[in-house]
């Protein structure tokens, strides 16, 4: 297994782009949606509910607090340190080829009309990579994009696809600009982004019926080109589902007759804790997200008592500078450093970066980062093109600017 130098890897992350320090500000009457990690903090510590930590988990991620969305999910799903001996790592890189995942799963996907990936709520890394996919499977024939998180019903927003940015009212999960980035790319790309999400007052099996004949009817209705769908946790499942009988995939299948591509992004999940991490993930130094491949061409998936999916991918573990998550930075997205010292503000503030000519008001964020004090600066992950950063404090004041990031 090959490693990279230590200089090297510092060397990836502390690249970024500088903001000049002096900006042309504009008070402005802002409404931030998001929670500030004092408030956040605050409830948790008044809430005396069993999933107080679930709550405060999605509202970390939410507003793009990584690190501290995975360490509240670990306080309300603990987990146990499991590990492979040597002499099994050794076995398990023998028997496998680390592979990339995304490649793999494309040429997958070419096989098939209707491909089906899930992700963990708390997890906004899991967004990015199905990001990472829209372009290629694009080319290959899938026009469509379900997702699961997109408000359905009375409040189904019918101009998204018009309008082709996503905003609040959009959905709960959707507000995470990494969500918010994957909703955004897939129209700029040419998918037509639809909501299946079930709109009665249910769980269990029936969401699971509800939300496959959701799917099958905009399929009926709108034929051409493949489908994606992204949804969570266990909708993903084939086969048969010990609760639901079926889950979602499984109930499309039936109602449709394709044979989906499954893709589970949730078993191996890392933790805040690297060594609450799955024993597989611990064994291999994952470069890059990846699937596993057997020597006879067999493809690593997932299984649970008598359901599964067609592929596990596995992600690398996440390094941090600056607060920031690795993954952000991909090949599109720079390190922009915002200083704010000449900034005529209380602090702390939180900046949200907005894509230029999109509403402020209602947009979702293309990324968001919480700032202590004037003399810290932070790091936004923006790829080139105008922006408008607002600026905006617990006191409810407000300040803009514009940014060009080349």
């Amino acid at each position: 297994m090959r490693f990279l130098p230590v200089i090297y890897v510092l060397s990836i992350f502390l690249l970024f782009v500088n903001c000049k320090s002096t900006h042309d500000y504009q008070e402005i009457e802002y409404k931030n949606p998001y929670k500030f990690d004092a408030a956040i903090q605050e409830k948790l510590a008044k809430d005396t509910t069993a999933w107080k930590n679930q709550i405060s988990a999605a509202e970390y991620a939410k507003k793009g607090d990584f690190k501290n969305a995975l360490e509240q999910w670990d306080i309300a799903f603990p987990g146990r340190v499991t590990t492979f001996s040597k002499k099994q790592i050794d076995s398990i890189q023998n028997k496998y080829e680390i592979i990339p995942a995304a490649g793999y799963i494309v040429e997958q996907a070419k096989a098939t009309d209707l491909l089906i990936i899930n992700e963990a709520h708390h997890n906004p890394s899991h967004r990015n990579f199905t990001k990472s996919l829209l372009q290629k499977l694009y080319e290959n024939g899938y026009k469509n994009l379900g997702l699961e998180a997109l408000t359905n019903g009375k409040n189904k927003d019918s101009l998204l696809n018009e309008r082709g940015y996503p905003v609040q009212k959009n959905g709960y999960y959707i507000k995470e600009p990494q969500f918010g980035n994957l909703v955004r790319t897939a129209l700029e790309i040419g998918f037509t982004v639809f909501s299946y999400e079930q709109t009665s007052n249910f769980n269990g099996k029936k969401r699971e019926i509800a939300q496959a004949k959701n799917i099958q009817g905009f399929m009926d209705k709108n034929p051409n080109g493949k489908y994606i769908i992204h949804c969570g946790y266990d909708h993903v499942l084939e086969g048969k589902h010990k609760k639901w009988g079926k889950a979602m995939a499984a109930k499309l299948s039936e109602y449709t007759g394709m044979d989906p591509l499954t893709i589970n992004q949730t078993k191996y999940s890392e933790r805040s804790n690297k060594a609450l991490n799955n024993k597989l993930l611990k064994a291999l130094d994952l470069e890059k997200s990846s699937v596993l491949l057997q020597k006879n061409g067999e493809i690593l998936g997932y299984k649970r008592n008598q359901s599964y999916t067609d592929i596990a991918v596995l992600h690398p573990v996440t390094k941090y500078a600056n607060n920031r998550p690795n993954w952000l930075f991909s090949k599109e997205n720079k390190a922009v450093k915002i200083a704010l010292q000449d900034a005529k503000i209380a602090f702390p503030v939180m900046v949200l970066a907005y894509v230029k000519n999109e509403n402020i008001q209602n947009a979702i964020p293309t990324d968001i980062i919480e700032i202590p004090n004037p003399q810290t600066p932070g790091y936004m992950a923006l790829k080139p093109g105008k922006y408008t950063l607002v600026v905006s404090n617990k006191l409810n004041k407000s300040l803009q600017f514009e940014l060009e990031v080349e």
